[in-house]
């Protein structure tokens, strides 16, 4: 059996060992479910079975009920990775967008990780200087040649605490995405100044899944640290 196999196994197994799924340890499943391919899932299907059929035929069967509802447990939570809240999308011109992204700053409860072209709408800096006053930890990366534009909010970002890293490079830093508590991605055309509400044609897609989510915060992380000596 490969690591990887084995690894998924361990995870499986660790879940059966008092032969109950709690809640949180069927989120996890799930979660786990959501970032792999069918192959790897069926393959924690049928591992499922293997340890119910062993208690079942090898032990006398002394919690057959508990590991039963073990099972069905079990199988629910790696058939319901579809179960994840379904991605929502905003479009402009028009407020969609924006509210979209000030509702997300207003619900942040740990961590807000920003990597965007610009920042020059008020309202949403306003946002993101009430998320860090509160305690939030909001980190921005952002192009540096778009810091020095007219109506920039950048140089007031960094005057009000928060961490800001730029690329300082020739080439532009064109990402507009947002993290917000290591959960939930939002990402789309759309930049964070006002014409792109007022005027532009632009979208946003808001998504909870979690690989998409990981992939997206390995791409910050890799960033962030990046540009973490050019400022």
């Amino acid at each position: 059996m490969s690591t990887s196999k084995q690894s998924l196994e361990n995870s499986l197994k660790q879940t059966f060992e008092d032969y109950r799924l709690s809640g949180e340890e069927k989120q996890s499943l799930r979660n786990l479910a959501a970032t792999l391919d069918e192959e790897d899932v069926r393959f924690l299907k049928n591992r499922a079975f293997d340890l119910f059929r062993h208690h079942l035929f090898e032990t006398g069967c002394p919690q057959a009920n508990r590991a039963l509802q073990w099972l069905e447990r079990s199988i629910k939570a790696l058939d319901g990775s579809a179960a994840i809240q379904p991605p929502k999308s905003y479009f402009s011109p028009g407020e969609e967008c924006r509210r979209a992204i000030l509702d997300s700053c207003h619900k942040a409860k740990s961590s807000i990780d920003i990597c965007v072209f610009t920042i020059s709408d008020n309202r949403i800096s306003e946002a993101l200087i009430s998320a860090h006053k509160r305690g939030i930890n909001v980190r921005i990366i952002t192009d540096d040649d778009k810091s020095n534009d007219d109506g920039s909010d950048i140089d007031l970002l960094i005057r009000q605490g928060l961490d800001v890293r730029m690329d300082n490079s020739t080439n532009h830093m064109h990402h507009k995405f947002a993290v917000f508590d290591k959960a939930i991605l939002l990402n789309g055309s759309f930049n964070w100044t006002r014409s792109a509400s007022e005027r532009n044609q632009e979208n946003i897609l808001i998504t909870h899944h979690p690989k998409a989510v990981r992939e997206f915060i390995n791409c910050f992380e890799g960033l962030w640290e990046k540009y973490g000596g050019k400022q």
